[in-house]
């Protein structure tokens, strides 16, 4: 004879089941298959999602992974926390390069000297085609930045020149933007902002008939190592390199160019910022040169620094990417450390080093919801989080 508990309605069993945690979802989907159907559905299995870190659960609307069930990225999201992966080196280049790149669902971008090579990913293990189904040309030096934006392919370079790539064809337009290298770039609503060593941003067209005229030039009196554009198509942001007495960290207006504000007041000279992008239209993250995460609002009423981070080992922070909800991986200076951070914690949460014997910085990281890629002076490499655990079928 079944338990009462099995008779009742489905929706009551799934909101019961709903509030265990995954120990007790687990063991429970053992006792009988109607248990074991109920315990794995994805209802069950979100309110823990939201809690996990990088498990796709960011806003309403945006948490559908395809063909993936709740309780696999929860299960994902336990080996991210506890840094249970594969790793493998994807790409290797016989010079030392500062590679950038950028994730786009199965495609990886990757610049290498003056060119972006685009690779196709094999699912399910997200491993690379050696051989590049295309490769974007158009500057004179090497890539500095690049972004991607719907069907084209945004980069700024030592040749402190701008190259549109389309994506799917040949056809891409340079023009000279900056007197020296463009540092960085981002595009966003019709709109590029790039910044340069020449100590200057400057906000660029991409109308229709009007691609490469110059909206706005801004003398940041220091040399611009980072930008980002507000969600908000407001703003933006520049991170310079700290060499003066002014904050490295500088919101301007998208429109009129002029400055709105600036954000914090004791950094120490040289303490530059290298990366920085928006979580939210008033919430920022950065890092640099003085060894710190930091978690911005941006907010009128507040515009401070609410949260910080610190390297454990006093390194420069090259590059970030946060999942828009509780976790950061970081790329710092020395040995290719890669650090996973979760925002409710002080500490970093786990750290991986892909470079040695050489020493070598980690210039650029992107991740989803199962890799981390990491672009190194003379490689690219992975870490492949789905590595399969018997335990948690029992945990």
């Amino acid at each position: 004879m079944r338990p009462f508990f099995l008779h009742l309605p489905e929706e009551i069993l799934l909101l019961v089941l709903s509030y265990l945690d995954p120990r007790a979802l687990c063991r429970l989907g053992q006792v009988c298959r109607k248990l074991s159907h109920f315990s794995g559905r994805d209802a069950v299995w979100r309110r823990i999602a939201k809690k996990c870190l990088n498990s796709g659960f960011v806003q309403p609307g945006t948490d559908a992974v395809s063909g993936v069930s709740v309780k696999e990225r929860v299960r994902v999201s336990q080996n991210w926390k506890r840094g249970r992966c594969r790793r493998d080196t994807l790409l290797k280049w016989k010079r030392n390069l500062m590679p950038w790149i950028q994730l786009d669902g199965e495609l990886l971008y990757v610049s290498q000297a003056e060119e972006i090579r685009a690779y196709q990913l094999r699912p399910p293990t997200n491993g690379l085609n050696r051989r590049p189904f295309a490769v974007f040309l158009g500057h004179q030096e090497d890539v500095c930045r690049f972004v991607l934006n719907n069907s084209h392919i945004i980069s700024g370079a030592g040749d402190g020149k701008i190259a549109l790539h389309k994506v799917h064809s040949s056809v891409s337009i340079q023009f000279t933007a900056h007197d020296q290298d463009v540092n960085c770039i981002d595009c966003h609503g019709g709109v590029i902002v790039s910044g340069s060593r020449d100590r200057t941003a400057r906000v660029w067209s991409l109308s229709s008939g009007r691609v490469g005229q110059c909206l706005h030039t801004i003398q940041t009196d220091d040399r611009v190592w980072s930008v980002a554009i507000s969600p908000l198509l407001s703003s933006f942001v520049t991170g310079t390199a700290c060499c003066g007495h002014i904050s490295p960290l500088r919101i301007w207006d998208l429109q009129s160019g002029q400055l709105m504000t600036c954000l914090g007041t004791d950094f120490r000279r040289g303490a530059g910022v290298l990366d920085v992008c928006y979580e939210t239209p008033y919430t920022l993250l950065s890092c640099g040169y003085d060894t710190y995460i930091r978690y911005w609002d941006i907010r009128t009423s507040t515009r401070r620094c609410v949260k910080e981070w610190e390297e454990p080992h006093d390194s420069t922070l090259y590059c970030m990417q946060s999942d828009g909800n509780h976790m950061i991986a970081s790329g710092s200076s020395y040995y290719g450390v890669v650090r996973l951070w979760d925002k409710r914690m002080n500490q970093c949460l786990q750290s991986f080093s892909l470079s040695s014997p050489t020493s070598s910085p980690v210039y650029c990281l992107r991740f989803n919801g199962t890799h981390l890629y990491a672009a190194l002076a003379s490689a690219l490499h992975v870490l492949d989080f789905t590595a399969s655990d018997s335990r948690f079928t029992t945990l």
